[in-house]
């Protein structure tokens, strides 16, 4: 699995035609260092009330401004920043999963169009997990399950470039006879993706795939974009980074 951050959230000068007061410290302003998502986002609330002077100490900075956001919930301000990915070495079955984000945007690797006589197979985590499990118990074969299912999608693209081949030999056109041969891939088979999503989309995300309950391959998904999203936004994702600490 990669998990690629290709674009994000970057603001045009600091609102220089609003009443917004800049950070200064010591008399030097220091705006640059608030990332522009966390920057955008205390924006877009202060607009709601016009506080553009940051008149409640306690909200005055940036990080305790948005933990305040975070802890009463008013999270549509998260909305106006977000962050897009390109994601690969994920199965068709995660893609699956992920679509149930509605909120999310996706370009995906097209089956139709793409020749899949070289698709490779995504191992799925959950039987990595149960063969670890597993192994050593009596009357169990090491490596036999993971090994059926790799023997099992080998079989599955053998059939795929029988199909292709057969139709277009009979001269069905090349996008035609891919999209008729694809029903026999398993969900195991690999894809790639672009997608976007807004900083609140995100968290919801995370909050959902990162748990134990979670399948194990989009678990994985959601440590990864938890890392790097933190890293981005670190005041808006400041109350799940204690998540990274939990084994996958």
């Amino acid at each position: 699995m990669k998990v690629k951050l290709i674009a994000s959230t970057e603001l045009h000068g600091h609102f220089d035609d609003t009443p917004w007061v800049p950070y200064v410290n010591d008399g030097v302003q220091f705006d640059d260092y608030v990332p522009d998502a966390d920057y955008l986002a205390e924006f877009a609330g202060r607009a709601c009330y016009e506080s553009w002077h940051r008149p409640n100490p306690a909200t005055g900075q940036n990080d305790t401004y948005l933990e305040h956001i975070l802890e009463v919930g008013h999270e549509s301000v998260l909305e106006h920043a977000s962050a897009s990915f390109y994601v690969t070495g994920v199965s068709r079955s995660l893609l699956a999963e992920l679509t149930r984000h509605r909120h999310l945007s996706f370009s995906v690797r097209s089956q139709r169009f793409v020749d899949e006589s070289h698709a490779t197979f995504i191992t799925p985590p959950a039987l990595v997990e149960l063969h670890a499990q597993l192994k050593g118990q009596a009357g169990y074969a090491a490596d036999a399950l993971i090994s059926h299912v790799r023997a099992v999608s080998e079989t599955a693209l053998e059939s795929y470039e029988v199909l292709v081949a057969r139709l277009t030999a009979a001269g069905v056109a090349r996008k035609q006879a891919r999209e008729a041969a694809r029903s026999v891939l398993p969900q195991a088979t690999e894809t790639r993706f672009v997608v976007t999503g807004n900083m609140r989309a995100w968290r919801e995300v995370i909050k959902k795939r990162f748990s134990p309950q979670a399948d194990a391959e989009i678990r994985e998904l959601a440590r990864e974009l938890l890392v790097q999203l933190a890293a981005l936004a670190p005041n808006t994702f400041q109350d799940m980074t204690y998540m990274l600490e939990r084994p996958l």
